[in-house]
């Protein structure tokens, strides 16, 4: 019989957080905010306190949603996540300054942000790609937008609460990756296919 998912409320406590390992399968539930590359740039860069309350006990999302406009609101049409390798020159330090718990992306994250997790006790989730609108379906809420008319709606840090949005830790706060062990073992078999010792 499989495992059930492990249910994550935000903000987790840190033992919650350091407790999960690479292959736990994960619902999140609370806060995410989605950031991408001007994003990242700009917590860099200038280190805006403004988004410190903004992401106290949050998960950062790499996403460029697509959003509609109803009311004075707005509506989740797609949510998936975006290749999370363009922000590893910024996430280590994005994670050190404003005490993030992880991130939600695809693809993994190199060492700089591996040692950063390992460090700070947080976490990678993979959430699926190619499955925006079933992720979007997660949004409970679309609470704030910030820097939307600098940015756009794509690189606009969307501050959304999700319910069992589903995703698995594929890099932990023991150092553990899965990306690393795919890698690992694709280059193993490919020097195997081509008779190098």
């Amino acid at each position: 019989m499989a495992n059930q998912p492990i249910r994550i409320r935000l903000p987790a406590s840190q033992d919650e957080l350091r407790g999960l390992r690479a292959g736990d399968e994960v619902l999140i539930t609370g806060t995410v905010v989605t950031a991408r590359d001007m994003g990242h740039k700009l917590m860099v860069e200038e280190h805006p306190e403004f988004l410190k309350p903004v992401l106290a006990g949050a998960l950062i999302y790499h996403c460029g949603p697509i959003m509609v406009r109803e009311g004075d609101g707005w509506r989740v049409v797609s949510a998936g996540p975006t290749t999370s390798s363009r922000e590893e020159p910024y996430q280590a330090d994005v994670i050190a300054h404003y005490g993030i718990g992880g991130v939600i992306g695809k693809g993994g994250m190199g060492d700089k942000t591996s040692a950063a997790l390992q460090e700070h006790g947080a976490v990678y989730f993979h959430a699926t790609g190619g499955a925006g609108s079933l992720l979007a379906r997660c949004v409970r809420t679309v609470r704030d937008v910030l820097m939307l008319e600098e940015f756009g709606v794509p690189e606009a840090f969307w501050v959304l609460e999700v319910e069992d949005f589903p995703s698995v830790v594929t890099m932990d706060a023991t150092g553990a990756s899965l990306h690393r062990k795919v890698l690992e073992a694709s280059r193993a078999r490919w020097q195997e296919l081509l008779g190098i010792r």
